[in-house]
């Protein structure tokens, strides 16, 4: 019996330690399945963006599984982990922080299955160590790279590979506040998978490059805040899949192309603050989806009755102040229901601002400052108390409001109240005739009473004039 007893321990040992060994065997089985060049190039490549000391062999022995490295992401590929994402910056709050001094290693080129590659506020140094994208070994990336950032990297200076057009399944491509300088390289033309391109917030120069033809998958396109001159590609109405264009705060001039008429998805427009003049584009009112318009700070000029504005049903945002701009308001402005925002400012628009525009039920702000308008504000007290501050009409010498329709704290900002005054010449000239012919015949009888005597300076006559004339008036507004 003590012998069984023995033998079961004996066989309860076993069994222990065998589970044992298939448990450590197991997780061993899940450490670190990826390939050692795979490995050591993602451990090199870290190492030249945050330094020497990192050892992620040591703190990371399987980046991939049990204990994965913050901003990297991996895939199986043929059974083996291989990095698909990297992202270096302090995106996280764990994230691998970037050293002063740092560098592009060439083992970048080696992770063969990356897909997607950022750098966020990674590159700071203004002065010392700046750094410049590498030219070459992009072609590596060519089979797999679909995304590409630099974002706030005020210390990455220098052009734009044009290599990276051999990217060619790169969908996305972001160089956003960066140091970047040169030209925009038309080698960008050749990604034709492309769906987003930003390079805004730099220091580009020189004209936009015609490279649009290829680009018919496009849908963001942002250029915006740049050193840009010159006029604009005729192949920009290629982008037919493009949703928003921004081109603002550049040195960009010449006309509005027409072939803006191709743009039938696009929702925002975005050129303010550079050079452009010839007039509204009557391609504008081709744009049907658009959402934004924003064309403000520009030479443009023109008449705003040039556009057939109904057509624009979609319009949230409408800004053309301080772009020249002359004639009239039109009323089939009234008919964008959807409009929120509408800025008219800084114009030499003339004539009655049309009441009309209070039925829009979604306009929350409208600004008509610095313009010639005249007449009175027709608007309703539920009005001024729903735009409150804003609704911006001061500097516009000949525009009042009616007192009485609005509360003391509604009063717009600058302009005067009406005075409903008497004066002869402005209501009827058939009136004026009438009483100008009595007022001559009345005072030929004063004057012939010997009243011109009684001052040297004529004031008894000045004063007996003005009465007489405010008689008169009276007698015939009480006549009517």
């Amino acid at each position: 019996m003590k012998g069984i007893k023995v033998f079961s321990y004996v066989i309860f040992v076993l069994f222990i330690i065998s589970l044992s060994g298939r448990c450590y065997g197991e997780v061993e089985l899940d450490i670190s399945p990826m390939e050692k060049t795979e490995q050591d190039a993602l451990y090199s490549t870290i190492q030249g963006f945050v330094g020497d000391r990192w050892n992620g062999s040591d703190l990371y022995p399987d980046p991939c599984g049990w204990t994965p490295i913050q901003g990297v992401s991996c895939d199986f590929f043929n059974g083996l982990w291989y990095v698909t994402v990297l992202n270096i910056g302090p995106i996280h709050d764990n994230s691998l922080s970037c050293a002063k001094k740092l560098e592009f290693r060439p083992h970048l080129f080696e992770l063969k299955h990356l897909k997607s590659l950022s750098f966020f506020k990674c590159f700071q140094s203004q002065h010392k160590h700046q750094v410049t994208i590498p030219n070459g070994n992009w072609n590596k990336l060519a089979g797999s790279l679909e995304s590409l950032e630099f974002r706030s990297n005020t210390g990455l200076v220098g052009k734009v590979p044009s290599s990276f057009g051999v990217l060619k399944n790169l969908q996305s491509l972001v160089l956003l506040e960066n140091g970047l300088t040169g030209k925009v390289p038309p080698e960008i033309g050749n990604l034709i998978k492309l769906k987003r391109l930003v390079l805004s917030s730099n220091y580009f120069n020189g004209q936009i490059p015609d490279m649009f033809n290829g680009l018919s998958e496009l849908l963001i396109f942002d250029l915006s805040r740049n050193l840009l001159s010159g006029t604009l590609p005729l192949s920009l109405g290629r982008l037919t899949s493009l949703l928003k264009l921004d081109l603002s705060h550049n040195y960009l001039e010449g006309n509005l192309i027409k072939e803006f008429a191709y743009l039938k998805n696009l929702t925002l427009l975005d050129l303010r603050n550079n050079r452009f003049s010839g007039g509204l584009t009557l391609s504008f009112q081709e744009l049907y989806s658009l959402e934004e318009m924003v064309l403000s700070n520009n030479a443009i000029g023109g008449n705003m009755r040039t556009l057939k504005w109904e057509n624009l049903q979609n319009l949230v945002i409408l800004d053309l102040s301080n772009i020249g701009l002359i004639g009239e308001i039109p009323e089939s402005m009234s008919k964008l229901k959807r409009l929120r925002f509408l800025g008219l400012s800084d114009n030499n628009l003339t004539g009655n601002l049309s009441p009309k525009l209070s039925t829009l039920p979604s306009l929350n702000a409208l600004y008509v400052s610095g313009n010639n308008l005249t007449g009175e504000l027709n608007f309703s007290k539920n009005f001024y108390g729903k735009m409150g501050t804003r609704f911006g009409a001061w500097s516009n010498p000949n525009l009042c409001y009616q007192i009485g329709v609005m509360s003391e704290s509604h009063v717009p900002f600058g302009v005067k109240p009406c005075h409903h005054e008497i004066k002869l010449l402005e209501s009827n000239a058939r009136t004026y005739k009438l009483l100008n012919g009595y007022v001559n015949k009345t005072s030929h009888t004063i004057a012939s009473l010997g009243f011109l005597s009684c001052a040297p300076n004529g004031f008894c006559w000045t004063f007996l004039q003005e009465i007489l004339i405010m008689c008169v008036v009276l007698n015939f507004y009480i006549g009517l």
